[in-house]
């Protein structure tokens, strides 16, 4: 996957992307301190496009900002209208975004008070995170040594670039070990989440997650998920549950704004079910992909359109 694109949108310019530029002293890249998001637009079978819950995204962005007392200088409005001209510039009619609210360079140091705070929004194109195949027959996944961090360790509702330190060590070692993704447990042993996606079990026919309230982000496909789920007719529980109930699953599957609706085939070199992406799984992911790529008329209010 190429990082790339033709422009990025930095404190209310746009700059070609080659020279886009921060200073090595930026506070946020020593030490974390700053809020993203991941955003994806799509085209639909009729030509049009739109972002995928724009607002919802820009709102978390700004909470996440929030959590850290960070205050940018633009407004929501000001960012949701900048990630659609940064696709528009650049020609996409569907793409991923990272808004970042970073902080500057005029000091360094764990109490500077005095940086100010940037936005810079990119754009590019990325396909399926976890790979076509996995979107297709499901993935291997393995439980990671790395817990997912306690709630009062992290600021786990808020999008934080360096929490995610803890999420890049559950990930390359789960590559490392020759699988494709890290399913993290909270500080007491229950499932949280993946490095990057919100995780979903079946068992008898019932969907089970873990609750907002517990380590998890709450994440906005999760939420989509869960009332697509609803609409199809599906009970959805969320509950905490352990590693073993995984093991025993029938089918388990991962959301988030990169994997979108990934299903997982093996856990700790046990079959999920048949082997197979399961029927619920296999039902919800039909109608994510009809609403934000096909011609599905349910829930317009997620489609932030745009032409270009």
């Amino acid at each position: 996957m190429t990082v790339k694109a033709d422009y990025v949108w930095m404190d209310g310019e746009m700059i070609p992307f080659d020279e886009a530029r921060v200073p090595v002293m930026t506070h946020t890249l020593h030490y974390g301190y700053g809020a993203f998001e991941g955003i994806r637009s799509y085209e639909r079978t009729d030509g049009t496009s739109h972002i995928f819950r724009h607002k919802e995204h820009i709102k978390r962005l700004f909470e996440s900002a929030h959590i850290l007392g960070l205050e940018p200088q633009w407004s929501v409005a000001e960012i949701e209208q900048a990630c659609v001209d940064v696709l528009v510039k650049n020609g996409f009619k569907s793409g991923y975004l990272r808004p970042l609210i970073y902080l500057g360079s005029e000091a360094l140091g764990l109490g500077a008070l005095s940086n100010t705070v940037h936005v810079a929004i990119a754009a590019w194109q990325w396909g399926a995170y976890l790979g076509d195949e996995g979107l297709k027959s499901g993935i291997r996944a393995k439980v990671s040594s790395f817990n997912r961090l306690h709630v009062n360790v992290n600021m786990v509702k808020g999008k934080i670039c360096g929490q995610y330190v803890n999420s890049v060590l559950a990930k390359r070692e789960a590559l490392k070990a020759g699988y494709d993704e890290a399913v993290m447990l909270d500080t007491q042993g229950y499932v949280s989440e993946c490095s990057g996606e919100n995780l979903f079990m079946v068992k008898d026919g019932v969907i089970y997650t873990a609750p907002y309230g517990s380590s998890i982000l709450g994440g906005i496909t999760r939420a989509s998920l869960i009332q697509i789920a609803h609409d199809l007719g599906y009970k959805v529980i969320e509950r905490l549950f352990t590693r073993d109930e995984l093991y025993i699953a029938d089918e388990i599957f991962l959301c988030g704004t990169a994997a979108e609706v990934t299903p997982v085939r093996e856990i700790d070199d046990r079959a999920v079910g048949t082997g197979e992406p399961g029927p619920i799984c296999r039902a919800i992911a039909a109608h994510f992909f009809d609403l934000v790529k096909g011609d599905a008329p349910q829930h317009p209010e997620w489609r932030y359109g745009y032409s270009l």
